[in-house]
């Protein structure tokens, strides 16, 4: 129990699987939470554990050597699994979270206003001291602040997807709101991350962070002055290593860019998202080619005026006090909330071990399963991201499934799953540098296919039987449209 008196799901439970809805266990009967991994003293680094920093977890191992086969559940089994109790919504609960949430951030707030005064007691010690003890309370303010700013994203994130509350009004005021103290669009990112759900890791639909095709890829090293890939064909790999090895340390700045501006390059102009959209698309303007008839014209413009009272606030605050001092209270918590969100988006379906489909091969069952759940910071990952690296899984099986009950659902449905759940306890900074090295494209052909490294080698094996699979029916494991709707990902629910 927290000492505000609810049961914090900071902390992985074992909790029962249902072998039929009479036997799902109720709320009373889940077992007591245990402790699942704690964060390291350099968690701030994105080391979450020190057990795998220089080596690749075992989970990921097995799955990398096991040739890949199709999902055997269906979801009508998964759906089962799961107690019914998790899919209950609580107005008190949201407001518990949210409230908690803006504590935190007060406490921090107040912390870095009374760095300058704290910095005071060393003086006395010599400008060496001074130094170090101002960047060492600085740096202490930027880490927890840009934890508390993962808390509003990821609340707003459920809130988004009316999961945080059964009222509709209240989901859409605390995610437009938090949303737009963050500087995110609230009604275009809802918009596009619903659009996400429908099509997870499908080449033709899926959202953000689609794989670039061995031709997109070639055109694109073709445009900034380098050769172009081989054809497939060509198997050495020396051939393809030539053109993308890089030195580390050109990695880390592309990698940076990536994690520091990647966001706001989506929302601006459509960076890593979908090749489908022409130019210009973008997560602000009615026009914009992302929405669809179903959009809502007052929830673009809601968000987008979000956005100005945010400037407006930032503006002010500047005014105020000065530009440095809204760069070291606001600036770098901000940047540093999207490095994580950006991390954890990217590592959950960006994986050398699991596939992207074509659009015959592809289904709701398929897609949700190649989601990798991660132990994203420890416990500091589940209390402040609310669950959203170490369940990710679970989320996509039920979008509507409020955060709190996410670590109950993981467990039930790894019982259904079997091996098709994937985790991976690689720390986090290792995982994103390595994925990033290894996931450079994807063939042109095939309805399975894997990323490929810079070797132009596929990491992982795929088993014969997956395409005599593909020859058959789907309709065992394709959801039927009941099924589909309470995925909770309908793009017609968003208003």
């Amino acid at each position: 129990m927290s000492v505000f008196g609810f049961q914090e799901t900071c902390f992985r439970v074992t909790a029962p699987c249902a072998e039929s809805p009479s036997s799902t266990p109720s709320k009373a009967s889940v077992p007591p939470i245990s402790h699942h991994r704690s964060s390291t003293p350099l968690a701030m680094f994105g080391i979450d554990n020190f057990d795998y920093i220089f080596d690749d977890a075992p989970d990921y191992k097995k799955r990398l050597t096991t040739p890949y086969t199709l999902p055997s559940a269906t979801m009508k089994e998964i759906h089962e699994s799961i107690p019914a109790w998790c899919h209950e919504q609580s107005t008190t609960a949201a407001l518990y979270y949210t409230t908690r949430m803006l504590l935190v951030g007060g406490i921090c707030y107040t912390y870095g206003l009374r760095i300058p005064y704290l910095t005071q007691f060393v003086i006395p010690y010599g400008p060496v001291a001074t130094f170090f003890a101002k960047w060492a309370l600085w740096i202490n303010y930027w880490w927890w602040m840009s934890m508390v700013f993962g808390g509003f994203w990821t609340i707003a994130h459920d809130a988004g997807h009316m999961n945080l509350s059964p009222h509709r009004p209240l989901n859409n005021a605390i995610g437009w709101i938090l949303h737009s103290f963050l500087l995110v669009p609230y009604y275009g990112w809802k918009y596009s991350h619903r659009l996400h759900h429908n099509a997870i890791n499908s080449i033709e639909r899926d959202e953000y962070f689609c794989p670039p095709t061995r031709s997109q890829f070639s055109s694109y090293l073709v445009e900034h002055s380098h050769p172009p890939l081989p054809p497939r064909t060509v198997s050495e790999p020396s051939k393809y290593a030539e053109i993308l090895e890089e030195a580390p340390i050109s990695a880390l700045v592309r990698l940076g860019i990536q994690q520091f501006f990647g966001l706001q390059a989506y929302f601006l102009v459509n960076v890593s998202g979908n090749v489908r959209y022409p130019a210009g698309t973008n997560h602000l303007t009615l026009g914009s080619a992302l929405f669809g008839p179903r959009a809502s014209r007052a929830g673009i413009i809601a968000s987008d005026i979000g956005l100005v009272l945010s400037f407006g606030l930032l503006g002010w605050y500047t005014y105020a006090t000065s530009f440095a001092n809204l760069w070291r209270m606001y600036g770098v918590p901000y940047f540093l909330v999207n490095h994580w969100i950006v991390g954890i988006v990217y590592l959950q379906h960006n994986d050398p071990t699991v596939p992207h489909f074509r659009n015959h091969a592809w289904t709701y069952l398929r897609g949700f399963s190649c989601t990798v759940d991660r132990p994203f910071l420890g416990w500091q990952g589940r209390f402040f991201f609310h669950n959203l690296g170490h369940d990710h899984t679970a989320h996509h099986v039920y979008s509507r499934m409020p955060f709190y009950n996410l670590p109950y659902a993981t467990e039930a449905i790894k019982k259904v799953m079997g091996d098709h759940y994937c985790h991976d306890n690689t720390n986090f900074m290792r995982s994103l540098y390595r994925n990033f090295r290894m996931c450079q494209f994807i063939d042109d052909e095939g309805d399975v296919v894997f990323f490929r490294d810079s070797n132009g080698k596929q990491l992982r094996e795929i088993d014969d039987s997956v395409w005599d699979e593909l020859g058959k029916p789907v309709s065992a494991t394709t959801p039927t449209s009941g099924e589909k709707v309470a995925t909770g990902a309908e793009v017609a629910d968003v208003e």
